[in-house]
Parts: structure tokens; sequence; C-alpha cells
């Protein structure tokens, strides 16, 4: 389950097609060296931490370089990561040896043939992942995710509204997919939600 096999092609997400080349490498020296000075960058695996029940199998989906799913794991939750860019995959795994980190793409996932048919209990969607899909991909990413949800399992976005995604456009889509939104904030630390905010934090539940 650890090889770096290129996803599926679907269309190529924003993270891959708007932005300069070696920015993937460049996000990892910004949080390595983040995390050497002592920055706190565990704030939405806090958050995720206090929603689940001790142990809970966990989907961090758009993992990046694996801060959240690693501190995730350390907490004593089985995490699979799941990301895009095999830069941000490789990062990852020798940064935050534990989970599985997975190079897949959100549009086309299917972890059954990675040998992961058990539904998770939790997905975290955090960093920004949802604007830099791929334009009109959001509904299908947010139904492939569900569908890798048990009954009654969770999922946590959090990104900023005004990076091309619309949270309008966000409610409509999670609608679409079956989705049920529960609880929205303004930030990773349970700030109330606020219709002037630029980020929201917004816990579904797979009915």
């Amino acid at each position: 389950m650890g090889d770096d096999t290129t996803p599926d092609q679907g269309p190529r997400p924003r993270w891959l097609t708007d932005l300069d080349p070696g920015h993937s490498q460049a996000y990892v020296e910004r949080f390595r060296q983040m995390a050497a000075e002592g920055a706190d960058l565990v704030g939405e695996a806090r958050m995720i931490d206090a929603l689940i029940a001790p142990a809970s199998y966990v989907l961090d989906a758009g993992c990046g370089p694996g801060r959240v799913g690693g501190e995730l794991f350390r907490r004593g939750h089985r995490v699979v990561g799941v990301d895009v860019d095999p830069v941000l995959v490789a990062a990852a795994r020798e940064d935050h040896p534990g989970p599985t980190w997975l190079n897949e793409d959100l549009f086309t996932l299917d972890l059954s043939p990675r040998g992961i048919p058990e539904p998770f209990d939790a997905v975290v969607c955090a960093g920004n992942v949802m604007p830099y899909l791929a334009p009109e991909t959001e509904q299908e990413v947010l139904t492939r995710l569900r569908s890798h949800v048990r009954a009654d399992g969770i999922a946590v976005f959090g990104f900023g509204i005004e990076r091309g995604y619309a949270l309008s456009a966000f409610d409509a889509d999670l609608a679409a997919a079956g989705w049920c939104l529960e609880h929205r904030f303004s930030t990773w630390d349970l700030r109330p939600w606020d219709d002037r905010a630029d980020f929201a934090v917004s816990v579904l539940r797979n009915p």
C-alpha cells in the first residue's frame, strides 16, 4: 500500500495546474521550518480528536505533507492519508511514519483496490483542499469521500471561502452528495460562524 503509482487520470486539480513549478517542495519546506521553530501546526488534529472516539479510523483527504494525519496517528488513531501530489506524499512518509500514505486523486478515489475496504469513522479535509480541486469536480469528490465513510460517520472540511469555491456552492454540492451539515465555525479552534468570515470549518454527518 506504499507505492508511488500515478493516480487514475481525472481532471487535473488546480494544485497541479495553477501554481509555479517547485511549489510543492517549497510548501513542504515551509511547514518543516515552521515545525522546527515550534509553531502550533496541530490545531486541526486537536479538533478532530475531540470529535471522534479513541482509536478511530480516519481518512486524511488531501493530506499534503502529513501534519494533520500524523498528529492524529500520534494521538492513537488509525490513519490513511491520500494526496494527488507525489511530492507531498513522499514528505508525509518521511516526516510522519506510521500512517498509510497513498498517492491518490480524490476525484477518482476508490481505496478497495488498495486493500482498504473498511469504511472510515471520519474524514478530515484541511488545508484548502477543496478550492484546489479541478473546477466542477467538487460534488464528485464529496460523493467519493462519503462512500468511504460508515453510516453516522463524520467529515470535517476547512477552507478559505474567497479562493474560487464559494461556500454556497459547497453547501449545494454537499447536499447533492448526501451529506448533512451539522455545525459550522469560522476557525479550527471553534470560534462561532460569522457570515463575514473568510474561512469556514464545516462538520458533516453521513446519515
